[in-house]
């Protein structure tokens, strides 16, 4: 199709016609807005390196012809290719702040978010908060935001990806945490050393039939940090064998398994899982005490 580059002017123009282009196209939102103004928004204010909000001063301002021609590209290739739309434009949002990300890591999308922004409120209590990990950190969105909360503590991002963690010491450069914060790559706990107050995980838990019917956005995203065999918690259940040894006392162990939750709560029954509920949207993130995991563990080695 003949793209109206001559047609259109000013930011305003722009919004209308993206949004209509998407509005009228088979897209799947659900890499960071839920609908098609949403993405329209972001796509022309940021590749114009404008903000998402208070920006109407802007809106009737003329782009220049290679501005125009970007927004025109990136609206086209998110049509035709379902590209998600963090990946045309290099960054994603969590908690309020900016990521780098592309297609070597997940788009940042976690409801971990919201839990972090409470202070892990009530059930961190008083405890002070010295060591976390983020485990399976991908872009290292979840560590780096609770290194934003717990302004004293030091923060491990884990990853099995060489990729990912190149992308997360990026981000950690980027919010200049280098001081508190440091990527260590490791299958699971493999290379994890010592104990921690907090492990957080958005481990890969996407079933073999979820898989298979994934909107098309999602395949442009790593199948590493999304497959986790035929029932979903392959990744899931390594973490529980191991939690234990690396929480603190009075630690929290905090991961997400979205859709596989009730196949990991049918598959241990004798765990106490507490099941978090949000906001701002998102299910299947599950909470256990440290003390709970080690009861379970030496009621299993008798």
């Amino acid at each position: 199709m003949t793209l109206p580059i001559d047609d259109l002017h000013t930011v305003r123009d722009y919004l209308r016609y993206v949004s209509s282009r998407f509005a009228a196209s088979p897209l799947f939102f659900g890499h960071g807005t839920d609908n098609f103004w949403d993405e329209a928004v972001q796509l022309v204010m940021r590749s114009l390196h404008l903000p998402l909000e208070n920006n109407k001063l802007f809106l009737d301002a003329r782009l220049t012809r290679d501005e125009r021609a970007l927004i025109l590209e990136r609206a086209e290739k998110r049509i035709a290719d379902r590209t998600p739309l963090a990946y045309l434009l290099g960054e994603a949002w969590f908690m309020g702040m900016p990521f780098n990300v592309d297609e070597r890591v997940l788009v940042p999308r976690s409801p971990i978010g919201e839990l972090l922004q409470s202070e892990l409120q009530p059930w961190l209590g008083d405890k002070p908060v010295h060591r976390i990990l983020d485990l399976c950190t991908g872009s290292g969105c979840i560590g780096i935001g609770a290194a934003t909360v717990f302004e004293d503590a030091e923060v491990d991002l884990s990853d099995i990806s060489g990729d990912a963690l190149e992308v997360a010491e990026s981000n950690i450069a980027f919010h200049q945490l280098e001081d508190r914060v440091r990527a260590i790559q490791s299958d699971v706990f493999d290379n994890i050393q010592g104990q921690y107050d907090v492990i957080l995980s958005n481990p890969p838990y996407v079933d073999a039939e979820d898989m298979a019917s994934m909107p098309e956005e999602f395949h442009h995203e790593p199948e590493l940090g999304l497959a986790a065999g035929d029932d979903g918690l392959d990744i899931a259940h390594r973490i529980l064998d191991k939690a234990a040894d690396h929480l603190a006392p009075g630690g929290l162990l905090i991961v997400e398994v979205g859709n596989s939750w009730v196949a990991l709560d049918e598959a241990y029954p004798e765990l106490p899982f507490t099941w978090l509920e949000f906001d701002q949207g998102g299910d299947g993130v599950f909470l256990l005490q440290a003390e709970d995991l080690r009861q379970w563990k030496e009621n299993n080695s008798q």
